[in-house]
């Protein structure tokens, strides 16, 4: 395929029209598709029915402890599934305090608990002149939308296929105390699908911060979310890093089963050192009398161990590869060579990212919306919203069908080759 770069004028004029004529003709399908957000499809909810069975008014309620799950008490979680959790996580069940529905939550009342009491003993972030986070862009947009709510400044730091620029990380958090913190998601990334080398982990575990509350914020939520048995990332464990490198309280961990069993419906958890979840602890006890042991039993008697996890998200898997695979071969066959824009090929998670032409990415997304395809907003990667090449757009696959797929990632490089092409005949 010619570059459109190479093309003469004459050509991009040509190409331009035909481009628009098969742009109306799109619009005439009244397609209505969202590719939108990283939402469980219908097949794999279904998948896991079995689920609301584990459990019914004749059931053994109690653990094997003897613990009534039904009562109050356990306000770490029962111990069956801090232990299902770490193991997912691969940390020790000591580590572990099992929360309600949602890792967000977990963030969320993190960050939150940090502003009003400080972080072990230290000062209140809202009692601090200035507080800054680190943010890898592209990222995940609800992790930036919680250190915006609490008016806490951004910082974008660029990612790249082994990770966040550390030389730039390293750099900020040992020169500036109101450096806090830095979010991640060490694992197929949002929306990259990228992984962290061994060796950002180990940059992340030796960070030198100046301020004593720093903390990585290291949101594992797809940890399991493998697409391919034979090509699966590995994470290096971060917690045992931290521990071997004397920085044990560095370091926050989440996770949780909400794309595993039903969104909404799992369970999350938070891994850190004892220090950490100590202090963690006594805001708890105040603002819990405790989570959800029903829901917490209900996923220990359904899965048993990591390998029930494991091999229910085999199934999970067969379901979402054929997505990715459509999406990546309508790009692969309409764009290869065309020199408009660049893709991931993740090798699990729920995303992939495509980076289109500096200045082309709202008006791609824009012209998608108008033929009935809804992406997720052009900027939404970035703190603020503000994409400063406005190139980065983010496909999830996941919802529609792959046939639904194969129209909406038609429609998608359409809309890419005709923005393309008049940014280039705007030059």
């Amino acid at each position: 395929m010619k570059a459109y770069q190479e093309m003469s004028r004459e050509e991009l004029l040509q190409l331009q029209s035909e481009l628009n004529v098969a742009y109306q003709d799109a619009k005439a399908k009244g397609l209505s598709l969202n590719m939108s957000r990283g939402k469980p499809a219908a097949s794999q909810l279904d998948m896991g029915m079995a689920f609301l069975d584990v459990l019914n008014s004749s059931s053994d309620m109690n653990t094997e402890a003897g613990i009534d799950t039904r009562n109050y008490g356990e306000l770490t979680g029962i111990p069956e599934a801090k232990r299902l959790m770490a193991e997912m996580m691969g940390v020790q069940p000591e580590n572990v305090i099992v929360c309600g529905n949602a890792s967000l939550n977990i963030m969320y009342d993190t960050i939150s608990r940090s502003m009003t009491h400080g972080v072990m003993g230290s000062t209140p972030w809202c009692k601090l002149e200035q507080v800054k986070f680190l943010c890898p862009a592209p990222g995940y947009d609800r992790h930036f939308a919680v250190t915006q709510h609490f008016g806490i400044e951004m910082i974008t730091v660029p990612m790249g296929p082994e990770g966040p620029d550390m030389d730039l990380v390293e750099r900020l958090v040992s020169e500036d105390a109101s450096v806090k913190g830095i979010w991640c998601v060490p694992k197929y990334s949002n929306p990259q699908g990228y992984t962290y080398s061994d060796e950002t982990v180990r940059r992340f575990a030796n960070l030198q911060p100046a301020a004593e509350d720093f903390r990585i914020f290291w949101d594992n939520a797809y940890v399991i979310h493998d697409l391919y048995e034979d090509r699966s990332d590995n994470l290096l464990e971060i917690l045992s890093e931290c521990e071997k490198a004397g920085h044990p309280d560095m370091v926050y961990e989440f996770a949780s089963t909400s794309k595993v069993t039903f969104a909404g419906s799992g369970i999350a958890a938070i891994a850190a050192s004892a220090a950490n979840l100590d202090a963690m602890k006594k805001s708890l006890t105040i603002q819990t009398i405790g989570y959800d042991k029903v829901n917490q039993l209900r996923h220990v008697r359904y899965f048993k161990d990591l390998n029930g996890l494991k091999a229910h998200m085999k199934k999970h898997a067969a379901i979402m590869r054929p997505k990715f695979e459509a999406v990546l071969a309508v790009l692969d066959r309409e764009l290869s060579g065309a020199g408009i824009g660049t893709w991931t090929r993740p090798n699990g998670g729920y995303f992939i990212s495509f980076d289109a032409m500096e200045g082309c990415a709202k008006a791609i997304v824009q012209k998608c919306k108008e033929a009935g395809v809804v992406l997720t907003g052009a900027g939404a990667t970035y703190p603020y919203g503000k994409d400063p090449k406005d190139s980065n757009i983010r496909i999830a696959p996941s919802y529609p069908t792959p046939e639904e797929l194969a129209l909406a990632t038609d429609l998608f490089v359409l809309c890419v080759k005709l923005v393309s092409v008049e940014k280039l005949l705007e030059a």
